[in-house]
């Protein structure tokens, strides 16, 4: 528990998805959010923060009792690593977390050794369907889940320009639906329906402009008897408005009934034999990322620092996401399925 009234909040970071985090720091009940840290001093001053363009120099003159790591996974280690040296004891860290499982490991080692905690900023979990998905799930109110389907259609991916104005490192990443993308619906399968036990996945490239894959099925097993599928192509759409807020549409169906995310964030449950929807969730009236999914992640954390409240995604915990996401490519090299280590 930290001696101040409100967290103390430094965020190292100033790139294109950076804005939904200091945008969230900025009306966060019970953080204040102090400084920035860019290697381009200009885009940290943007935040209207105290900037900086050395980490070292930023936590000495700021003593935060967080950091909000929005870095890629090439800068990530040293920034923890310099965290961990000034006595750190909370952090946020952006996904992709590390360049490999091995890196992975080693840090949250070093993190915990120190009793220092990490939660990867893994955000789609936090997004309003899904919680109200798995609230009715809980519930009962769809029975026994037995199949459920997630189709990736953000529309983003089409053409020589794919991804430039707003991502251009995605023509460039070697692994990338999986790795960059389906890793959201791997941890978020994982909330909702428990971890996987075995993994079956058949990737392509449809766009030739990229180095990595873009299109692909994975298939999960989850406990008992649940089989999801993820079925991702980054070149097709759906039909939202926003084609980014859900990136796509979702079915769980279970013994008695099933639930149904549409492209504008709304959820409806249908009962088995009937054929009338009733709306659980209105559709999102959140224009940032996500149903507002940063701020959700976010505040988590805070009351995690402040109130001790349970926290999801620790580090230590995500690691199984990176681990998934190996035998993902794994499966889809040797074209067979993968069982998993159960955690």
């Amino acid at each position: 528990m930290n001696t101040h009234q409100t967290v103390r909040v430094a965020c190292v970071g100033a790139g294109y998805f950076s804005r939904f985090h200091y945008e969230s720091w900025s009306r966060m009940p019970g953080a204040v959010p102090i400084a920035s840290c860019n290697r381009d001093i200009s885009k940290a001053k943007e935040t209207g923060l105290a900037a900086y363009d050395d980490l070292s120099r930023m936590l000495e003159a700021e003593e935060p009792d967080l950091v909000d790591i929005i870095l890629p996974p090439v800068a990530q280690v040293d920034a923890i690593r310099t965290a961990l040296r000034f006595g750190i004891k909370w952090l946020i860290c952006q996904k992709p977390f590390c360049l490999s499982l091995d890196e992975a490991e080693k840090i949250v080692s070093e993190a915990e050794a120190v009793g220092a905690t990490i939660v990867v900023h893994e955000n789609f979990r936090f997004q309003p369907w899904y919680r109200a998905i798995k609230v009715a799930m809980t519930e009962g109110r769809i029975g026994t889940p037995l199949q459920a389907t997630f189709r990736l259609r953000p529309g983003d991916g089409q053409g020589p320009r794919a991804y430039l104005d707003r991502q251009p490192y995605f023509q460039d990443m070697p692994r990338f639906l999986v790795h960059e993308t389906a890793v959201h619906w791997v941890d978020t399968f994982r909330f909702l329906f428990d971890a996987p036990s075995a993994v079956y996945a058949d990737l392509r490239q449809v766009n030739p402009v990229i180095a990595g894959e873009d299109a692909g099925y994975i298939l999960f097993d989850h406990p008992n008897g649940l089989k999801a599928l993820f079925d991702g192509n980054r070149c097709l759409d759906h039909s939202a408005e926003n084609l980014r807020q859900t990136m796509g549409e979702a079915l769980i169906e279970g013994s008695e009934g099933s639930l149904v995310l549409n492209g504008d964030g709304s959820v409806e449950l249908r009962f088995f034999g009937k054929q009338e929807r009733q709306q659980i969730l209105p559709p999102s009236d959140h224009d940032g990322f996500g149903g507002d999914c940063v701020h959700a992640l976010q505040s988590h954390v805070v009351s995690g620092l402040l109130r001790g409240t349970p926290l999801e995604n620790t580090a230590r915990d995500y690691l199984d996401v990176i681990r998934i996401e190996e035998s993902i490519y794994l499966s889809a090299a040797e074209g067979r399925k993968i069982n998993l280590e159960t955690p």
